[in-house]
């Protein structure tokens, strides 16, 4: 602290002084919350008893039509075959108990709610969860729902504009986006890059995406990093939307406590300890409606450099 050269005070000193003021304080900040971009940009089916089959015309059954007919030439005579046994999608539950001191949340809720501040974060960490299930569950993850035909290698390791558009031709009906991880993409702006030309970007809820062939280039952290040193990845390319037989998201509706779509909190009361909890609960699924919804551009090499 400043004195005077004869060593005695005669203001007050800072320490002392901020006893008396007011620190401007922020909520928690959670450093692993992203965007979810693909939850938003997914269209969500209520799903009624948690349960969601997807039937299929049965592709080794023809619908024979007739063309060119002239005169009294006899129509094809058709139906439409269905599979015998459709694929069922069930909601997968993601679920906490948050517990909250009584106390804390008494004493100790101005300026910012301690149960809502506690709730808010334990939501985040289950939506995070949510996205990470939409792509890597093993039985409705979308990176495990494409099929064997719908998969491709990348010609030579590191995504170039010729990998993206041999994946645009697997899914060509109606593309919506791609998902990658950002590392995928930074990867791709540099093959772009050592081509001479920048990818254009679009606005999608207020932030910039680069783009090809006029698709945003989606990010997500949930696509995971394998190989050396997590140097390879994947690329998704998706149609959206249950009336173009794409990819559809899927929640339970009407749940007791609900939030937000899917999500409900319940209050489960307090002990003898004076501890309240909260049971938070998310019910989720995904499907892909035909096979040609979606499709992966395989073995993607992000750690390649052209000036290295």
């Amino acid at each position: 602290m400043a004195t005077n050269p004869d060593g005695n005070r005669h203001t007050l000193g800072d320490t002392a002084a901020r006893k008396l003021a007011t620190t401007t304080k922020t909520v928690p900040q959670y450093q692993t919350i992203t965007p979810r971009w693909l939850v938003r940009l997914l269209q969500w089916v209520p799903t009624e008893a948690g349960t969601y089959r997807v039937n299929r015309v049965n592709p080794k059954q023809a619908i024979e039509v007739s063309s060119n007919v002239k005169d009294e030439e006899a129509l094809s005579r058709t139906y439409a075959d269905y599979e015998a046994t459709p694929r069922e999608f069930t909601l997968s539950q993601i679920s906490t108990v948050l517990n909250i001191n009584t106390r804390v949340s008494d004493l100790f809720g101005s300026p910012h709610d301690q149960t809502r501040e506690q709730l808010r974060l334990a939501i985040e960490a289950i939506k995070e969860k949510q996205e990470t299930e939409l792509l890597q569950n093993a039985d409705f993850g979308l990176l495990n729902q494409v099929p064997k035909a719908q998969r491709i290698p990348t010609r030579k390791g590191a995504p170039t504009p010729n990998d993206l558009d041999a994946l645009i031709a697997k899914v060509w009906k109606e593309p919506a986006f791609f998902l990658a991880h950002p590392a995928a993409i930074e990867a791709f702006g540099r093959e772009c890059s050592e081509r001479g030309f920048l990818p254009p970007t679009m606005m999608l809820f207020g932030s910039p995406f680069l783009t090809w062939r006029g698709l945003p280039l989606v990010p997500t952290d949930k696509i995971p990093m394998s190989g050396k040193g997590g140097s390879k990845s994947s690329i998704l390319l998706m149609r959206i939307g249950d009336k173009k037989q794409g990819v559809v998201g899927l929640y339970q509706p009407n749940l007791p406590g609900e939030h937000s779509a899917g999500l409900s909190v319940r209050f489960m009361g307090v002990n003898n300890n004076g501890i309240a909890s909260y049971l938070i609960s998310l019910y989720c699924s995904s499907a892909v409606l035909t096979d040609d919804a979606i499709g992966m551009l395989e073995n993607v090499d992000v750690g390649h450099f052209h000036d290295e």
